[in-house]
């Protein structure tokens, strides 16, 4: 992240060399322990350090974190709390203390109270054979309160419908499968040429499913 100076976890090479078990298959899906000189917590809506392997915000403290936002206050209060960097990052902490990514944390979508985090979506989308981009978000819905959509192109000759590709994601995720589908050409992308889900949320998010 810019506010610690892009430097808050590290998985060094040694680390990784793995022996096909479990264990270390999955250290490598990580974005390894801390740093030096970094303290990390893993934390809920409360502040209270989670289990490990459960979801919560990643928060940082050390001396390279930022001292704010220039002439942002308000910004800079969102972030910043006792010497903490709330990074907007969901992610999980393991045994081994190496952290693992879930999702942007304004990203999550909540669906009839459970939280469904895009990544995810995105993950199994990606693994289809016609799928080239996918972008999933959350829109509003009345009896949900928000409900999970999916933005996709295709690969050029690729084929598939709707109801197809819903079916595919419930017989691999369940109820977090994307009830509303749209093809797309091209998924909007911002100058660093990320999926642009501010846009894609101002453009879907007011509408009612």
């Amino acid at each position: 992240q810019t506010e610690a100076y892009m430097t808050i976890t590290n998985l060094p090479k040694e680390e990784h060399l793995i022996s096909g078990d479990e264990m270390s298959l999955r250290r490598l899906s990580s974005v390894g322990r801390p740093y030096t000189f970094v303290e990390v917590r893993v934390v809920d809506e409360e502040d209270r350090n989670v289990p490990p392997g459960q979801p919560g915000e990643l928060i940082v403290r050390s001396e390279h974190v930022m001292q704010g936002y220039w002439k942002l206050p308000e910004e800079t209060a969102k972030v910043l709390k006792d010497g903490w960097l709330y990074t907007g990052d969901v992610a999980t902490l393991d045994e081994q203390g190496y952290i693992h990514l879930v999702d942007r944390k304004k990203d999550m979508i909540i669906s009839g109270g459970f939280n469904i985090y895009p990544r995810e979506v995105e993950e199994i989308l990606y693994a289809h054979p016609a799928i080239v981009e996918a972008a999933v978000i959350g829109v509003q819905d009345q009896e949900w309160g928000e409900k999970v959509k999916a933005l996709v192109v295709l690969k050029p000759g690729a084929k598939t419908d709707v109801n197809a590709l819903i079916q595919y994601c419930k017989d691999r995720i369940g109820f977090k499968a994307p009830r509303l589908i749209d093809f797309l050409p091209e998924i909007p992308k911002n100058a660093t040429g990320k999926i642009d889900k501010k846009l894609l949320r101002q453009f879907y998010g007011k509408k009612l499913g």
